[in-house]
């Protein structure tokens, strides 16, 4: 998150010296570097290593061999939640065809977060923990929710795809 932030504070810096002629940006890593590593669709999905509910770590790694559906979200995000009873339908019709959610709460709150699956009833057992948005910035996530299906050999299938056309890519992915 610290990252995105800064990426936010660097861009709206240049915008202003676009109009003064004067450059005050911070001497960090350029956002060419950040973006240069987000995954792309064909690519292997760099490996997650979160902190589940119980403070267990939980990787992406361990899943391969499902196809699994990276959901970066947070209990405070009403987009997010409004996706939940979707996604909630499409665990229960594929869970027994090999495929699972990964969820990736921004949450820094983790009462909230905890409150927020119960309540939307996430049943999936993969909930892993991004307070400080360090794998939101290594996928490239500027805005949540977003989505990136990983095929059964670890690679990117397909990335912000939500509601019906998720739904649609995953019956043709679980069928091959």
């Amino acid at each position: 998150m610290y990252k995105l932030s800064l990426l936010l504070i660097c861009t709206l810096a240049l915008a202003v010296s676009s109009f003064t002629g004067k450059t005050n940006l911070p001497k960090v890593g350029t956002p060419t570097k950040v973006l240069a590593t987000i995954p792309k669709i064909g690519q292997l999905a760099p490996d997650i290593s979160l902190p589940d509910v119980d403070g267990k770590l939980i990787q992406l790694s361990s899943l391969k061999g499902k196809v699994v559906v990276l959901d970066f979200w947070a209990s405070w995000c009403g987009p997010c939640r409004k996706e939940n009873p979707f996604n909630v339908e499409m665990y229960d019709a594929y869970q027994n065809k090999g495929f699972t959610f990964f969820s990736i709460s921004l949450d820094r709150n983790k009462e909230a977060w905890k409150k927020a699956i119960v309540k939307d009833e996430l049943t999936w057992p993969y909930h892993g923990l991004d307070a400080q948005g360090e794998t939101a910035t290594q996928y490239g996530v500027e805005a949540i929710p977003a989505t990136f299906v990983v095929d059964r050999d670890g690679k990117i299938a397909a990335i912000g795809l939500r509601g019906p056309q998720l739904d649609a890519f995953l019956k043709k992915l679980l069928k091959s």
